[in-house]
């Protein structure tokens, strides 16, 4: 992506006032922070750094020719930013999406440092090549859940695609499936079909999207899997480094994937997650009407969301969590 230079869409997706987590005064006062300067020093000039996105989880910021990458303790659900910060997070998405980095080393990607950042981004803060982004969200789905589910039912099909009759919630398709959706400057992104990738791209990028889609879903589901983790889908954001196309933002976390315990899976009912899906539940069992402003969200729930982003990034990696790490 050009490097920006106000407001726009970019490696983090924007806030502006409108709807979701963008009608509140929460959202709007961090909306109105993008394009000043921050507090926060560059390492590398001194100066300070220039805050150009404000997105529901992550910031950007600008430094000289490269961009800063920071992921908060903030947890959105239904496009709603919570009141209440998950400790740990940020961090936590940072470093198992670092660590996903290095395992697909030879897979394009927008890291430039894990380390050059200000002291107070170290753990959750990255430096990264500013991409183009395509205006496509890339999702590789193994698993029938969730949006995809919904379709299933009504139609047979998810984004086009065909899917043998009698599946039930949480079924294993018969292999992966690329499930793109809209990449929406306002309101929610929209599902798609690959068909129609291709009229907004062509088809050559259109088929280079999905095959690396499918590519770092497969082989990322095949590692989890056997360390005790089925990745039911996940999102991934790309985007061109001059004509090379280039991983950005995150990879198969638990924000941008659905993680399930395979040793209590069983399909035809909703499964236990180390996502955020827990705390999705919890707010929609408050009866809460799914706008602005959302609950607050109680200690225990607090305790028990970080316990499984803990969980995830611990049986992935193989690493012990010991807190903020740089």
């Amino acid at each position: 992506m050009p490097r920006p230079v106000g407001p726009r869409r970019g490696t983090a997706r924007t806030v502006a006032p409108g709807r979701g987590d963008r009608a509140g005064d929460r959202a709007s006062r961090r909306a109105t922070r993008v394009g000043k300067l921050c507090r926060s020093r560059s390492p590398a000039r001194g100066g300070p750094l220039k805050h150009i996105h404000a997105g529901k989880v992550r910031d950007l910021y600008e430094d000289g020719d490269s961009l800063i990458l920071v992921a908060s303790d903030r947890v959105s659900v239904y496009d709603v930013v919570l009141p209440t910060p998950i400790p740990d997070k940020g961090a936590l998405l940072t470093q198992l999406s670092n660590w996903w980095f290095g395992f697909f080393a030879d897979v394009p990607n927008h890291i430039l440092s894990t380390t050059d950042v200000p002291a107070e981004f170290a753990g959750r803060g990255v430096r990264v090549k500013p991409l183009k982004m395509v205006k496509v969200e890339c999702i590789a789905r193994g698993y029938l859940t969730g949006g995809g589910l919904t379709e299933y039912q009504r139609s047979g099909t998810v984004s086009g695609i065909a899917l043998p009759p009698g599946l039930r919630d949480g079924d294993k398709l018969p292999e992966p499936i690329f499930t793109p959706t809209t990449k929406a400057d306002e309101g929610h992104d929209e599902p798609i079909s690959f068909d129609d990738v291709v009229n907004q791209e062509g088809r050559e990028v259109a088929e280079k999207l999905r095959d690396l889609t499918l590519e770092i879903y497969s082989r990322g589901a095949d590692h989890a899997a056997a360390h005790g983790v089925i990745i039911a889908d996940t999102k991934i954001e790309l985007g061109w480094d001059g004509d090379v196309l280039t991983v950005g933002d995150e990879v198969l976390t638990s924000d941008s994937s659905r993680f399930w315990p395979a040793d209590d899976y069983e399909p035809g009912r909703p499964q236990k997650s180390f996502d955020k899906q827990f705390v999705r539940d919890w707010s929609t069992s408050t009866g809460w009407n799914k706008e602005y402003p959302g609950p607050e969200i109680p200690a225990e729930v607090i305790e028990v969301t970080r316990q499984k982003y803990v969980a995830a990034y611990e049986m992935i990696t193989g690493n012990a969590w010991n807190g903020v790490q740089g």
